[in-house]
């Protein structure tokens, strides 16, 4: 059977992208559907049939962050050699991401800031992102434990939950507008840690 209606006249693709960007600078409450909308180029019924609602397009985003922009910093993990050059590959990322949007940080740190009650959702979704990256860098410790690079008495969670502070305060010190050289002089006392 034929689909009805008429097709979509823009790219959904390219449009979460363009989501992204909103979200991004403006975080989720701040975003408006008439935001959404206008850096899309779609109007708002085009808006509410291809995506349902501002809800169910910033779940989407949040995936599509975590998997394209946001996703260098914890792909970093898995690189070949020491635990320290992982670690330090994973903040110099995360500095790249905190600096690649004009209005700084990170979406996951910053896309839910002053959620009110009613948007729950959209902060427990930026919530789940973010443990999700404290148990991968938890993974890569207990592995730098196993390779003999930490003492097997290392605190692993706190540990984890340090880096992913410190990756947290990059976004924020970026969204305050500090340098690329003043963020990545946050590096070498956090490489300290695992001595």
């Amino acid at each position: 059977m034929a689909a009805r209606g008429r097709p979509r006249a823009f790219d959904r693709n390219a449009a979460l992208h363009l989501a992204l960007e909103v979200f991004w600078e403006k975080g989720y409450q701040g975003a408006q559907v008439s935001d959404l909308t206008a850096a899309m180029g779609i109007n708002p019924p085009s808006f509410y049939a291809a995506f349902g609602s501002k809800a169910a397009v910033f779940q989407e985003v949040v995936d599509l962050y975590g998997t394209t922009v946001g996703a260098g910093p914890m792909q970093a993990l898995e690189a070949p050699g020491p635990l320290a050059a992982a670690i330090r590959l994973m903040l110099e990322r995360s500095i790249g991401v905190a600096l690649q949007s004009p209005s700084g940080g990170c979406l996951l740190v910053l896309g839910g800031v002053n959620c009110q009650a009613e948007h729950q959702p959209a902060e427990d979704r930026l919530k789940a992102a973010r443990r999700a990256s404290t148990i991968q860098v938890g993974k890569r410790l207990e592995r730098g434990i196993r390779d003999g690079e930490l003492p097997a008495k290392t605190d692993v969670r706190a540990l984890a939950a340090f880096y992913c502070g410190v990756m947290q305060a990059i976004s924020f010190q970026a969204r305050d507008g500090a340098s690329k050289r003043a963020l990545e002089g946050l590096i070498a006392p956090a490489l300290a840690a695992l001595a």
